[in-house]
């Protein structure tokens, strides 16, 4: 069983700016992102694809309105910022709401 800590580092958005963010690590103290500041972007990417796979079914259902709501904790593995739906042996909420309006 591995134990979780979460630290605070620095992640750089798009625009080059430097943001601190909590991260959750396992195992044991290093240097996991190898000196550099990770980026960011790639935690939207994993967001980007959870909504895509999300929304193409909702979409195909055609709604009035639809709400999508996760929760995602960022995690740092070697060189780059991970998001984590699901981690190991926890659960993740995906919670989604549809909307139909008679016309």
């Amino acid at each position: 069983m591995t134990s979780e800590r979460t630290e605070i580092i620095k992640a750089s958005l798009n625009d080059g700016s430097v943001v601190q963010i909590q991260v959750a690590a396992s195992g044991g103290r290093q240097d996991v992102a190898g000196g550099k500041t990770p980026a960011l972007k790639d935690v939207g990417k994993a967001i980007e694809g959870i909504v895509e796979a999300v929304a193409t079914p909702i979409h195909k259902a055609m709604p009035s309105k639809a709400t999508i709501k996760f929760g995602i904790d960022i995690a740092v593995e070697p060189g780059q910022l991970t998001a984590l739906l699901v981690k190991g042996g926890g659960n993740a909420t995906l919670e989604v709401t549809l909307e139909w309006e008679q016309k």
